[in-house]
């Protein structure tokens, strides 16, 4: 797993025995570097090590477009309850921060990417997190592979996610959650139409939304910067 190296408002993410060249000179992590420790440069600018954590994932992942956000993964964690000892059926791997999270959950992840060159990025971006043995990234179409199950939770974040939902009934044990991502309203209602249509429990769409609060010497109040809209989730679970 990598490390960070921070100093200031500077971040590095490094492996051990990694060597990176700064306008603060050279900085070599050492192959047993642990948190807390100092490193310092040939120039003796200083950096501490931080252990990886996920919101370090979203921030210094390789991207291959843009990344689900924390709040969403935040709500999917919440919602289907991801954890050790569950399987999972993810798709629409990307850059692979969801399917991190859930690894570093303790859960075992298969996850699909039909773009070959976004699913090397993603295989990357386990190794960064540590999760590597336990997220399988496959490239590959879903609706192809669907004799994976059954599968505790299935995560899908693609543009055929009702195809999938289709068979959900039959991709997820007794209990198993769904929960899909949605970038707009008519694919959410597609795939909330389709779960009900194949009997799953407990159907909700949620618009994920997110502001700031301003705090100053006149009072507190939301901020006026634009609503940070991302898209809409559906969940559901299967009896």
């Amino acid at each position: 797993m990598a490390l960070l190296l921070v100093r200031d408002d500077r971040e590095y993410l490094l492996e051990r025995g990694e060597r990176l060249e700064t306008d603060l000179g050279i900085l070599e992590v050492p192959e047993d570097a642990t948190a807390g420790e100092v490193v310092t440069t040939h120039l003796d600018e200083a950096f501490t090590v931080r252990e990886l954590r996920g919101p370090d994932c979203f921030n210094h992942f390789e991207r291959t477009g843009a990344p689900m956000m924390p709040r969403d993964v935040g709500l999917i964690m919440g919602h289907t309850g991801v954890s050790e000892g569950d399987t999972v059926l993810d798709a629409g791997t990307g850059t692979g921060v969801l399917a991190a999270y859930m690894g570093r959950a303790g859960a075992d992840v298969i996850t699909y990417e039909q773009d070959a060159e976004f699913a090397d990025v993603a295989r990357e971006n386990m190794a960064l997190a540590g999760v590597d043995e336990r997220v399988d990234v496959r490239t590959g179409d879903v609706t192809e592979n669907l004799d994976v199950g059954p599968v505790d939770v299935l995560t899908l974040d693609t543009e055929d996610a009702a195809t999938v939902v289709d068979h959900a009934a039959d991709l997820l044990t007794p209990g198993g959650c769904l929960a899909v991502y949605s970038p707009f309203v008519e694919q959410a209602r597609e795939v909330a139409r389709t779960a009900r249509g194949v009997g799953l429990e407990g159907v909700e769409t949620l618009e994920t939304i997110q502001r700031e609060m301003d705090f100053d010497d006149r009072g507190s109040r939301p901020s006026t910067a634009g609503v940070g809209h991302t898209g809409f989730l559906t969940f559901a679970r299967r009896e």
